[in-house]
């Protein structure tokens, strides 16, 4: 199988001991892997370390086999992401914001934009300015953004934040359908456990800085074991080692 994302012994330590803790992760063609943990566990940290938005402390990371600073940059050519809230030039409107990203991927066709903007279910806004959007439509900008490009590998750090409803199966079938249909590979950090339970065929559970358990949910559930289930078995493991280490 075709290795997206390699971490190995990935590291980045903040003051108090916080950050992440020797993390080894690979994602191959076609995975939906969603990633679990308490606020502050260092899921973010993780997202920002492989895509080079912070610099890390030991380890490597390599995407589409392409690894070091130069090489990187190819991968990440590759690559969709939405990590913490997206920031916007609020004087534009969504159309106009996508146009701008879309300048960074020539092949990208003034049609594909429009299409992109109905599916998340913006395009009767699309000529209005983002600075009178709401944190949900803003978030459904975001994941367009994310997507535009038809990448291989996409990031989404808290995806369904202050969505409604209707933004979250429509979040739900457009990652079934890039994942089907494409073969795109995603990485999905959330709360909305029951979604991840849904989209998922792999989940990794971080805690203190540290992935200490991963598993295929189909496994889980051949178990008679939700995914919240086991989510919490394993944090409470997690706190009675950390009580008697």
């Amino acid at each position: 199988m075709d290795s997206i994302l390699k971490a190995v012994n990935l590291g980045k330590r903040y003051g108090h001991n916080r950050g992440i803790h020797e993390i080894d992760l690979e994602l191959h063609a076609g995975d939906v892997y969603g990633l679990l943990g308490p606020n502050g566990a260092g899921k973010t940290t993780f997202l920002k370390a492989i895509t080079g938005l912070i610099r890390y402390d030991q380890g490597t990371v390599s995407l589409f086999g392409e690894q070091g600073v130069v090489s990187l940059d190819k991968g990440l050519e590759r690559v969709g992401c939405m990590i913490e809230s997206a920031d916007f030039y609020e004087f534009l409107n969504a159309r106009q914001y996508l146009r701008s990203v879309a300048r960074f991927h020539p092949h990208i066709k003034a049609q594909r934009i429009d299409e992109l903007l109905e599916y998340v279910g913006l395009g009767y806004v699309r000529n209005e300015k983002i600075k009178g959007f709401s944190t949900g439509m803003k978030q459904k900008l975001a994941l367009a953004a994310a997507v535009l490009p038809e990448p291989k590998f996409v990031i989404l750090d808290e995806p369904t934040n202050g969505l409604d409803i209707e933004g979250v199966v429509m979040f739900r079938k457009l990652i079934q359908k890039m994942s089907e249909e494409k073969k795109t590979t995603f990485l999905i950090s959330s709360h909305m456990i029951h979604e991840l339970e849904q989209l998922c065929n792999r989940v990794g559970i971080v805690v203190q800085g540290r992935l200490i358990k991963e598993g295929y949910v189909t496994d889980l559930l051949t178990l008679n074991q939700s995914l919240e289930a086991f989510y919490i078995e394993q944090l409470q493991g997690s706190k009675e080692k950390a009580q008697y280490a």
